[in-house]
């Protein structure tokens, strides 16, 4: 392994400078599926795009969104084998924009975490409490939960990050299985009308606004860059980056699509959007409501303990991402050498994980005492800022992409779908997305007009601050 004689270590025993590991395909698509929690998105954004959206043609947002990803991947995956270090859309924009750009996503890209994470503590401690409550145990307040999960979560992220693959590994080989075997009992009893397959017509799909489903979609999404972000400790990165973006997005957008649907045939495709309505309400909860019926109460009570998993698997996830980008942004120069340093045994970004691990807890401790509801203060909000944020770091990659190539022929050469019609369709596609998610921002916040715009310039507002800030000084560390 190569050590970089210009990071120093906090303590006489360090001695390894750069992150390691041995992760794999498999290892990796874990991590990112496990960010994007499946199950909380199903029992989340599922109702909220049949109810806001084109009812029973929900689907099919599921499935344009998995469509829009799938074609900004192929950009992405061209350029990655360029791409010499960790980073992610960091890395990407900066080698394709410049460096000051490149500051400026990575500003992005810790804003867009953090808020997602810290809106996860939020859900998860609701959630916890809600379980709880529902076996007959004590009811606490929702920080206390959030507080302890950060506990475990901390320590975690400090150790090698084998470990937290492991963990995020069970976590989400449960949570999937326990969907699938509740879709396979929909698919089984024929759901409440039978088997068919009108959520996919036209007639289905423009029966509502079909952009409010492709937003809640997106939003399922969130961190899927992070194949990029391991970078460091793949096994092969050039053979391992690539398959494990195109295998997430593959799986989460068929994993949705198949789920949404069979939420549909489940309560029919006429009633379906009152199904849903109901659970936004209050008035009942779509996923248990029909793991009850379909499958039992068994596993229904399972499943609310694996949301709890799915919500735990995702802070992990996203832990692991920001430390790796306060990591790389120290190793250039634009944050304190100090978060450079990595464990002599762990082989870990130990720095930045007890950093990050301090933001968080500061965060969830503000909200806490602001009195903030947990799911609508916290977790609403935050989804919020990383909607923006994640959809603003994919078109500044795309663009990256195309700016990359353009500027020498060679690389291009023969390969005009991947270098330059697919980055474009992408920039086309995240700008729609973009303009959903603003015309339908306090659906996603869950707060009024005025506060969600404050909310949705925040990403902006840290791009800016980013390109204010420039390299100044930053240095390649390869």
């Amino acid at each position: 392994m190569l050590t970089d004689p210009e990071v120093h270590a906090s303590t006489p025993q360090q001695a390894k400078t750069n992150l390691s590991g041995r992760l794999g395909t498999g290892a990796i698509v874990f991590m990112v599926i496990a960010a994007a929690a499946p199950l909380t998105v199903v029992g989340g954004n599922v109702p909220l795009a049949i109810a806001g959206g084109p009812g029973a043609g929900a689907p099919v947002g599921f499935a344009l969104a998995s469509l829009v990803l799938l074609v900004f991947a192929v950009g992405f995956v061209t350029m990655t084998p360029h791409i010499p270090q960790a980073g992610a859309f960091y890395a990407y924009a900066t080698r394709g924009l410049g460096d000051r750009v490149g500051v400026g996503t990575a500003a992005v890209a810790l804003v867009a975490y953090t808020a997602i994470q810290v809106g996860v503590y939020g859900y998860l401690g609701w959630a916890v409490n809600d379980v709880l409550h529902t076996f007959g145990g004590p009811s606490l307040p929702w920080w206390v939960w959030a507080l302890a999960a950060l506990g475990i979560v901390a320590l975690l992220g400090y150790r090698h990050i084998d470990l937290s693959s492991k963990v995020l590994g069970v976590a989400l080989v449960l949570e999937i299985a326990v969907v699938l075997v509740l879709d396979a009992g929909i698919f089984a009893r024929g759901g409440a009308h039978g088997v068919n397959a009108e959520s996919f017509t036209p007639h289905a799909a423009f029966s509502g606004p079909l952009g409010v489903a492709v937003l809640f979609a997106i939003t399922g999404f969130i961190g899927f860059e992070a194949t990029a972000v391991f970078r460091d400790e793949a096994r092969d990165p050039e053979r391992t980056i690539p398959r494990a973006t195109y295998l997430a997005v593959l799986i989460i957008g068929g994993f949705y699509t198949l789920s949404c649907w069979a939420l549909v045939l489940a309560a029919g495709t006429d009633d379906a959007p009152a199904v849903a309505q109901q659970t936004l309400d209050g008035q009942g909860n779509m996923l248990m409501d029909t793991a009850q019926a379909y499958v039992g109460t068994a596993l229904r009570d399972v499943m609310q303990v694996l949301l709890l998993s799915s919500l735990f698997a995702c802070v992990l996830s996203f832990h692991n991402v920001i430390a790796r980008y306060t990591f790389t942004l120290a190793r250039k120069d634009l944050l304190p050498a100090r978060l450079g340093a990595v464990h002599p045994r762990h082989h870990s970004p130990s720095v930045s994980s007890v950093v990050q691990t301090a933001t968080a807890l500061v965060l969830v401790v503000c909200c806490a005492v602001a009195g903030l509801d947990p799911l609508v203060g916290v977790f609403g909000s935050m989804a919020g800022v990383a909607t923006v944020g994640m959809i603003l770091l994919m078109l500044i990659t795309s663009i990256a992409v195309v700016a990359f190539f353009a500027r020498d022929a060679r690389l291009a050469s023969g390969r005009a779908w991947q270098t330059r019609i697919a980055p474009v369709l992408a920039v086309a596609g995240l700008l729609t997305a973009l303009w959903l998610v603003f015309s339908n921002f306090t659906l996603v916040t869950g707060v009024g007009v005025g506060a969600s715009v404050v909310l949705g310039v925040i990403p902006f507002l840290a791009l800016v601050a980013g390109l204010v800030r420039g390299p100044r000084g930053a240095r390649e560390r390869m």
